[in-house]
This record gives C-alpha cells, sequence and structure tokens, in this order.
C-alpha cells in the first residue's frame, strides 16, 4: 500500500509540476513560487465558499492543527522546521484523502482533488531536502496535534494556513540561508519577502 502510494504521488508530481520547479534550490530561491502557492491555496478556498451548503463527513478525518508560535519557531533549527511542516502536510494529505473516500459526487470533490495533488507535490518537493532520511532520533518531540473533523472547509483553511504560515516561514529562512545574492536579487519582489502577519500563525 505504502508503495502504491508513493507512486501515486510521483505520477501527481510529474503531471502536475513543472521539470523545473523539481529543484529544491529553485523551490527556495524563486520567491514568486511561494507567492503563486499561497495565492492557489486562497483561491481553492474561496472556489469552496462558494459551493453552498456542504455535507457533513460521516467519519471525522484527522487533520493538523498548524497554528503556532513565532517565538517558537524562530527558536528551532532548519532541519527541525522542515522535519514539522512535512510532518503536518503528511497528516494533512492523509486527512484529505480520507475526506475525498467518504465523497462521491458534489462541489467540493474535485476541490479535494485539487487540494490533494497540491499538498501532495509540496510533501514530495520537500523531501527532495532529504529531512525525512534523517536520524528518528534527531527529529523534535512536539510535533503538531491532531484534530478530529468533519466540516469539508476547514480542511481548506488548514492547507491555506499551512501554505502562509510555516511553508511560508520556513521557505523565507531557507531562502537567507541557502540562496546566493544573485539568487536573491534576481528573485527581487518586496512584497514576497515579507513574512506573513502574526495573525495568522495561530488558531486553525
Amino acid at each position: 500500500m505504502e508503495l502504491n502510494r508513493l507512486l501515486l504521488l510521483l505520477t501527481i508530481f510529474l503531471l502536475r509540476m513543472d521539470l523545473s520547479e523539481m529543484s529544491p534550490t529553485r523551490l527556495v530561491c524563486d520567491r514568486r513560487l511561494i507567492q503563486k502557492y499561497i495565492a492557489e491555496a486562497m483561491d481553492l478556498e474561496e472556489k469552496v465558499s462558494q459551493c453552498g451548503e456542504l455535507p457533513s463527513l460521516q467519519q471525522p478525518v484527522q487533520l493538523p492543527m498548524v497554528g503556532f508560535s513565532l517565538r517558537e519557531w524562530m527558536a528551532k533549527t532548519n532541519q527541525d522546521k522542515g522535519q514539522e511542516t512535512l510532518r503536518d502536510l503528511a497528516n494533512l494529505v492523509d486527512g484529505t484523502a480520507a475526506a475525498q473516500n467518504q465523497l462521491s459526487r458534489g462541489c467540493a470533490l474535485p476541490l479535494l482533488q485539487q487540494l490533494y495533488e497540491k499538498a501532495s507535490s509540496f510533501l514530495l518537493q520537500l523531501r527532495n531536502f532529504g529531512w525525512q532520511e534523517q536520524n528518528p532520533t534527531t527529529r523534535p518531540e512536539s510535533g503538531s496535534p491532531l484534530i478530529s473533523e468533519r466540516n469539508l472547509r476547514t480542511i481548506f483553511g488548514t492547507y491555506k494556513q499551512l501554505v502562509r504560515g510555516k511553508l511560508h516561514f520556513l521557505f523565507h529562512d531557507l531562502w537567507k540561508d541557502s540562496c546566493s545574492v544573485g539568487d536573491r536579487q534576481r528573485a527581487a519582489n518586496p512584497a514576497a519577502l515579507q513574512p506573513p502577519s502574526l495573525t495568522t500563525l495561530r488558531g486553525h
């Protein structure tokens, strides 16, 4: 089952992502990419809000609580930040897949599929950094807690908050540490280099 899931994610990744975006370096050094993903996450949430009344899931799905303290985040290493974000993405992908399995039709179903593909692509790209290959004993103990959720809209809100919050901050930290001055100048975009407001960091 795990091999089938990995093959499915790889297929999605190759179909949905431009080959030039597969490079971890470009992922963090071209600041336009994270802004693109933030815009896509917000667009998905807007589209699902236009679906009208949505059915509640028969069985709750497990979603990560992705709000975080900026002070605690800044105290972590990039390694710990990357591993924590990977776990949040993996849990979100699993929760989205579980929600899809409960739907056979409706306005939210194709949007859930889009979210699943985008989150899965992010997951594969972040794994290119090799964080998941580290010794498990070095991983931070405090992962994001999970909550049981039946509301479909919460899945989209969680993804948006994760992209605007932890992912955005992680990419910003990696950008400072990994990208050359030339990369920074070529990707210069004052709006993109500003981290999201602190009001987006807390809550679910």
